[in-house]
C-alpha cells in the first residue's frame, strides 16, 4: 500500500523520469514530501511556473523524452498555461501535474481553486481529473502514452490534495491499451506508391519539411530521401536541423522571413513533397496564391493536419520515418528515375535566385549588426551548440544565419511565439546535456519575461551562455510599426532597461557588455570559453536593422520585401 503521493513519485520513476520542473504550494505538499524522501528523481525548483513548463519543454525538445512539470492549484496552474500552450502548438511531449483542492471542495470556490481541466482543455492533447486513488497509476501511464505517441503534445493530470493522502495498492502497468486512441504508424502502401510515381515524374520538384521530421526522429530518412532524388529542400522554422543546413540542396528556411530562393522555388514547383509540416500561415502567406502549379504530397502522423489548410492531392497518414523508408525503397526499386534534364534546368533557375544573396548585409565599423554576431557565434561553435531563443528579430536572425546540421539543436517557440521561452528552455537543455554548449539568443525585451530564472541557473550551477541582441526596442514590433504604421513607435522603446551586467552579477553570474563590432568575436570566444559559469553577453546592436526577406501579412509567399541593398536578377 502507498499514498497517492508515493504512487505518483514511483510511477514517474518507472517512466524513467530524470527531472521534475516545479514550484511547491499547498495542494501539492504531500507530493513534495514524497519527493523529499526519494533520490531517483531530481526536482528543479524554478522561480515561476511558466519557467517550469518552458524548462520541461526545452528538455523534451532536446532529448525527445517527455518533460515533466509539477505545480500547485490555482495560480500555480494558471501560471503554467502559457508554457502548456507553447508546447501544444509545437507538439512537445509534456506531462503536467497540477494540484487541486480536495474533492469535497471542488466547485465551492475554495482557496486557490480553479478548473484546471476546463482552463487547459483548448491547449492540451488530453487532460485528466483523478477522483479515485486506485486509478492514479493507470492515469499516469495513459498520460505518458498519449503525450509521446502519435503527434506528441502536453497532457495534464489534475490531482486533488486528498487523493495524494489516501492509500492504495501500487502496481504500475508495463504497457497500456486505449480503445479510443490508436495512432496510425504505417502509411497506406497504395498511397505511397502513387506518391512515388508523382515524385519521380516531377520537372520542378520541391521538398518541404517541418518539425514533424524532428519529432518523428526521421532526420536520417529525410536526408537519404533528399540526396537520393537530388531535389531541392526547404524547411520550416521548427524543422531546421533535420536536414544539414550546410548542404547545397538546402535552400534555407521558407516563409515570412524565408530566403528568396526557397520561397520562389516553392511558388514555381510542380510537385511539392510536404513531410511533417502543417502549412501554417507564416509559411503559406495568402492561401489562394500558395504553390499554384503544384500537385501536393503530404506525409504526416496527424490526420487532422492533412488538408486542414491547403488541399493536397496525395495524403499519407503515418509515422514519417516509416513512410520515408517505404518511399526510399520504392525509389530504389523503380525503373523510373528523376528527369535529369528537367532537374538540371530547375537547379539552374534556383541558382539564379540564390545568386541574389538575399541575406546579404554590411557590417560597418560603428554599429554591431545582429547578423554579424550570429555569424561569429556559428563560426566559433562550429554549429555544434544547442541554441535556444525567444521570439522576435533575434529568433529570425538565428534561423537565417546559424546553420543547423543536426536535429534537436534548435529550441525555439514557433507556433505560440512566446517571449520568455529562451532562458528556461536553456535550463532544460543544459540539465539534459551538462557537458554541451547551450546558448540562449534573446532580446532585451524577451529576456526580462522570465529573467528570474537566472536564480535557478545559479542554484543548479548551469553554465548557460546568454547572447542578448540589445537594440533598445521590441525589435519585431518596431519593424512592423516602421513599415506599416508610418513609424508610429507606440510603446516599443524600452526607456528603462536595466544594466544587465550588474543584474547578472547580482545573481552570481558573469556579465559582459559589447558595443563595438571589433570586440564581437573576442567577447564570444571569451564567454564561451568559461565552462563553469553562466555568462550574460549584452550586445548593443544597430537599432534600425530589420529582418529581410519579409512577406507582409496578406501577401503571397513569392511577394517578398527584400533589403534595400539587394538588386534582383
Amino acid at each position: 500500500m502507498m499514498t497517492g503521493a508515493d504512487i505518483l513519485i514511483n510511477a514517474l520513476a518507472a517512466e524513467g523520469v530524470e527531472y521534475v520542473f516545479g514550484y511547491p504550494g499547498g495542494a501539492v505538499l504531500h507530493i513534495y514530501d514524497a519527493m523529499f524522501k526519494q533520490r531517483k528523481i531530481q526536482h528543479i525548483l524554478v522561480r515561476h511556473e511558466q519557467g517550469a513548463t518552458h524548462a520541461a519543454d526545452g528538455y523534451a525538445r532536446a532529448t525527445g523524452k517527455p518533460g515533466v512539470v509539477l505545480v500547485t492549484s490555482g495560480p500555480g496552474a494558471t501560471n503554467a498555461i502559457t508554457g502548456i500552450a507553447t508546447a501544444y502548438l509545437d507538439s512537445t511531449p509534456l506531462v503536467v501535474i497540477t494540484g487541486q483542492v480536495p474533492i469535497p471542495l471542488i466547485g465551492n470556490d475554495a482557496f486557490q481553486e480553479v478548473d484546471s481541466v476546463g482552463i487547459s482543455r483548448p491547449c492540451v492533447k488530453h487532460n485528466f481529473l483523478v477522483k479515485d486513488v486506485n486509478e492514479l497509476a493507470n492515469t499516469i501511464k495513459k498520460a505518458f502514452y498519449i503525450a509521446t505517441t502519435g503527434r506528441p503534445g502536453p497532457v495534464l493530470i489534475d490531482i486533488p490534495k486528498d487523493i495524494t493522502a489516501l492509500s492504495a495498492p501500487f502496481e504500475y502497468p508495463d504497457t497500456i491499451e486505449m480503445r479510443s486512441y490508436k495512432p496510425v504508424l504505417n502509411g497506406h502502401l497504395g498511397q505511397i506508391r502513387r506518391a512515388v510515381d508523382l515524385i519521380l515524374s516531377a520537372k520542378r520538384p520541391m521538398i518541404y519539411s517541418g518539425g514533424g521530421v524532428i519529432l518523428g526522429n526521421a532526420s536520417q530518412e529525410l536526408t537519404e530521401f533528399t540526396r537520393l532524388l537530388g531535389y531541392p529542400i526547404t524547411q520550416t522554422l521548427m524543422g531546421l536541423g533535420a536536414y544539414p543546413g550546410t548542404d547545397q540542396q538546402f535552400l534555407g528556411m521558407l516563409g515570412m522571413h524565408g530566403t528568396y530562393e526557397a520561397n520562389l522555388a516553392m511558388h514555381d514547383c510542380d510537385v511539392l513533397i510536404a513531410i511533417g509540416a502543417r502549412f501554417d500561415d507564416r509559411v503559406t502567406g495568402e492561401l489562394e496564391k500558395f504553390c499554384p502549379y503544384a500537385k501536393i504530397v503530404h506525409v504526416d502522423i496527424d490526420p487532422a493536419s492533412i488538408s486542414k489548410t491547403v488541399k493536397v492531392d496525395i495524403p499519407i497518414v503515418g509515422a514519417v520515418d516509416r513512410v520515408l523508408g517505404e518511399m526510399i525503397q520504392l525509389i530504389k526499386e523503380s525503373e523510373q528515375q528523376p528527369d535529369s534534364e528537367a532537374l538540371a534546368t530547375w537547379w539552374k533557375q534556383i541558382n539564379i535566385w540564390r545568386a541574389n544573396n538575399c541575406l546579404h548585409y554590411e557590417q560597418k565599423p560603428s554599429l554591431i549588426k545582429p547578423q554579424f554576431v550570429l555569424e561569429k557565434l556559428y563560426e566559433i561553435t562550429k554549429g555544434d551548440a544547442f541554441i535556444t531563443s525567444d521570439v522576435g528579430q533575434h529568433q529570425m536572425f538565428v534561423a537565417q544565419f546559424y546553420k543547423f546540421t543536426q536535429p534537436r539543436r534548435w529550441i525555439n517557440s514557433g507556433g505560440l511565439g512566446t517571449m520568455g521561452f529562451g532562458l528556461p528552455a536553456a535550463i532544460g537543455v543544459q540539465l539534459a546535456y551538462p557537458d554541451e554548449t547551450v546558448v540562449c539568443v534573446t532580446g532585451e525585451a524577451s529576456i526580462q519575461m522570465c529573467i528570474q530564472e537566472l536564480s535557478t541557473c545559479k542554484q543548479f550551477d548551469l553554465p548557460i551562455k546568454i547572447v542578448t541582441l540589445n537594440n533598445g526596442y521590441m525589435g519585431m514590433v518596431r519593424q512592423w510599426q516602421e513599415m506599416f504604421y508610418d513609424k508610429r513607435y507606440s510603446h516599443t522603446y524600452l526607456e528603462a532597461l536595466p544594466d544587465f551586467m550588474k543584474l547578472a552579477d547580482s545573481y552570481g553570474h558573469i556579465g559582459m557588455q559589447i558595443s563595438k563590432p571589433s570586440d564581437v568575436e573576442g567577447a564570444l570566444k571569451e564567454g564561451l570559453a568559461i565552462k563553469d559559469r553562466l555568462v550574460f553577453m549584452d550586445f548593443i546592436i544597430d537599432p534600425d536593422t530589420n529582418v529581410f526577406p519579409m512577406v507582409a501579412a496578406g501577401k503571397a509567399h513569392n511577394d517578398m520585401m527584400l533589403s534595400p541593398e539587394r538588386e534582383i536578377a
